[in-house]
């Protein structure tokens, strides 16, 4: 046994000890770990000596612990728990030095660069301070079967499925959690630096924001938290003494390496985990440097654990875009949006619309965090301060504002790079200058005969939300912009019709818990199988998914509440052929102008089985050529008897006992519905 191993032994009594064998009777889960990173980081010290391959940390001796050196900031000046944090990680991932990030121009240069010393980046000539990295092959995206959900009873992550495992979560137990950290994180960034970054979710200030502290031995991840999020002095002096989410990442590759990196690009596959103490208000991730493990700004704070404080506050934290409409008058109405990974959803939030006179404008294109104010209005703002997009199929037609947006002071990564210091990828519409060549994102020549894309499908840009020509004048607004009407949506080749509304919020909520969409490169599943993802949200749920819905319908019996119309769209709907129904794209503010005059009462609509559908004449499709209706509304019984038995088993099986009884209300309602057809 390793001597930190028998010190915990000694200072965690067994169950037999106490006199019980019940699990409230151990010392509290946050004690618990809080005693072993004491103990392990108080007589262990890694081997400075010692050569370490990238997939085991090192192992200890048994040695009094140094404080690594301060390289930046000033440790003693923290807050107390903000020190306490530091400082106990700091002991037990024994990095080099420790350096408080600033958020500065100064600094973020001093970053960009030691990246390129290191090889992890290049500047691209091409534009105006702009960066290209590329990644190990196997650390390119979110990985779902290695993100967890820690807490006392597996029913407080996910439901108990009737048969089969869990698709709405992972849950881990707090002794398997134990074992797996201390495997990690010990000794993890021996040899590299500690940065400690300070970050803001939404406006500084905002009632609205949270505030968070990410550790991590990746330049990478502090160059991109700067973007992405609200980083630095700033946001310590808005902390104070106040709460904040404890966040420790680290790649999982202790200085010296025994084996050469991969493009130079610290990782640790073996060990990924991305875990989530929701109880504590901790997120702890390893091994992997990719976005939406190692920001931990992002999915992990922003939903899986706002998700959990929303839950406990009164408000809702939620994928979806936010974007604000004008119409020809001047009148001017808030939509949030859910749609899964790569569907469209940045596409819509920046859509230059084809309809004359109507506006735009974006507050954000990925997470909401939504709270009724005191007059009944339902607040949202944009937690992030950047935009993480997927690259490919990004281009001047499906996105012009993006393309305006991404070209200064942005990381790409995993996309394909031209020999004039540019990017490229599939989707981007644009000729190759003559005698310009392309290196694929695996850094091999590439040429469109290849036969495999030049970018990976999940590759992104990392830019500032500020730099997009058609923010919103309110999407810093501390107290949240007021939400008329929510969209669901997702990829469906066949049988969902273009755009319908709930008839009620209660079948809304349905709406969303029903959603299905075909899987994405966001995460690590392949191949073109629709798969449920309620509300957008299945990786990303925080807690049990019946509670989840339980509290979105709690949300109409808040007093005074003026509830947002709810619709479903599918830009995606083919024909016999294989092709599109609908253009898609500028477009698509055709389904939003019917929405809008919805809610004004403005807009005729006909009841179907589904909810309603705009009346015959309702959607304006003056100037568009070759649309057919009825095609893009037609509901077919023998489609939708298929689709009510699928969502009916997804229920039954995989939210079980814990399904609220409004929704197998609204469950059978439209099985009636469908034999009615």
């Amino acid at each position: 046994m390793l001597p930190w191993k028998a010190v915990i032994a000694r200072v965690l009594p067994k169950a037999s000890e106490t006199g019980s064998t019940e699990r409230d009777s151990r010392i509290p889960s946050d004690i618990r770990l809080n005693l072993i990173r004491t103990v392990v980081s108080s007589i262990s010290k890694p081997s400075t000596r010692s050569t370490t391959s990238s997939i085991m940390p090192p192992q200890l001796k048994a040695e009094v612990n140094v404080m690594p050196k301060v390289v930046q900031g000033d440790l003693q000046s923290l807050p107390p728990e903000a020190r306490d944090f530091i400082e106990s990680n700091a002991k037990l991932c024994q990095p080099e030095s420790i350096h408080i990030c600033d958020g500065s121009e100064e600094e973020n240069k001093k970053i960009l660069d030691i990246m390129v010393e290191q090889g992890m980046i290049k500047k691209l000539s091409k534009y105006e301070n702009c960066w290209l990295a590329l990644t190990d092959p196997r650390d390119v995206a979110r990985i779902e079967s290695k993100t967890v959900i820690i807490t006392q009873e597996q029913r407080d992550t996910t439901p108990i499925p009737k048969t089969g495992t869990s698709q709405l979560g992972r849950w881990m137990s707090e002794e398997d959690f134990e074992k797996a950290f201390n495997t990690r994180f010990p000794g993890c960034m021996q040899g590299r630096t500690m940065y400690v970054i300070p970050f803001s979710m939404g406006p500084i200030g905002s009632p609205l924001s949270k505030i968070g502290i990410e550790l991590t031995d990746s330049p990478y991840v502090v160059a991109s938290m700067r973007i992405m999020t609200r980083m630095g002095t700033a946001a310590l002096k808005a902390l104070s003494n106040g709460e904040f989410v404890k966040c420790l990442h680290s790649v999982g590759c202790p200085l010296p390496l025994k084996e050469p990196l991969i493009n130079n690009w610290p990782c640790n596959p073996e060990l990924t985990l991305i875990a989530h103490l929701p109880d504590r208000r901790e997120i702890i991730s390893f091994g992997s440097g990719y976005g939406g493990n190692s920001l931990l700004g992002k999915k992990c704070f922003a939903l899986r654990i706002a998700s959990r404080i929303a839950k406990e506050e009164g408000w809702l934290a939620e994928h979806m875009l936010i974007l604000g409409i004008t119409n020809p008058e001047g009148e001017k109405k808030y939509f949030a949006a859910a749609f899964p990974s790569a569907c469209g959803k940045t596409n819509l939030a920046m859509m230059n619309p084809s309809l004359p006179g109507w506006k735009i404008e974006c507050v954000g294109d990925d997470i909401a965090w939504m709270k009724f104010d005191e007059q009944g209005n339902l607040r949202a703002i944009n937690p992030e301060n950047g935009f993480f997009g997927v690259a490919p199929g990004t281009s001047v037609k499906t996105n012009p504002n993006a393309i305006k947006t991404i070209f200064k002071n942005t990381i790409f990564t995993n996309v394909a790079e031209t020999s004039d210091g540019g990017v490229y990828w599939e989707g981007i519409d644009e000729p190759l200058t003559p005698g310009v060549t392309v290196t694929s994102w695996k850094n091999k020549n590439w040429t469109p005969d290849n036969g495999e894309p030049c970018a990976h499908p999940n590759s992104r840009f990392c830019t500032p939300a500020s730099q997009c020509p058609i923010m919103d004048p309110a999407w810093e607004s501390p107290e949240g912009v007021p939400i008329e009407g929510i969209i669901f949506g997702g990829r469906r080749p066949a049988g969902v019709p273009l755009v319908y509304e709930a008839f009620n919020w209660q079948h809304g909520v349905f709406i969303g818990a029903a959603m299905r969409s075909e899987a994405t490169a966001a995460a690590e599943h392949k191949g073109k199988i629709i798969m449920h993802d309620p509300f957008a949200m299945r990786p990303f749920f925080g807690y049990n998914f019946g509670k989840y819905v339980a509290h979105w319908l709690s949300m109409a019996h808040r007093p005074a509440a003026k509830l947002p119309r709810i619709f479903h769209v599918n830009w995606f709907r083919k024909n016999s052929q294989g092709k599109f129904l609908w253009p898609g794209y500028g477009e698509n503010s055709r389904v939003l102008e019917w929405m809008f005059n919805r809610i004004e009462g403005k807009a005729s609509a006909k009841p179907t089985a589904i909810g309603y559908i705009p009346a015959d004449t309702a959607l304006n499709l003056k100037g568009l050529e070759d649309v057919n209706l009825t095609e893009l509304f037609d509901i077919s019984k023998e489609f939708w008897e298929k689709e009510v038995e699928e969502i009916k088993q997804y229920f039954e099986v995989q939210v079980n006992a814990d399904l609220p009884y409004e929704i197998e209300r609204e469950m059978l309602a439209l099985e009636m519905r469908i034999k009615q057809l």
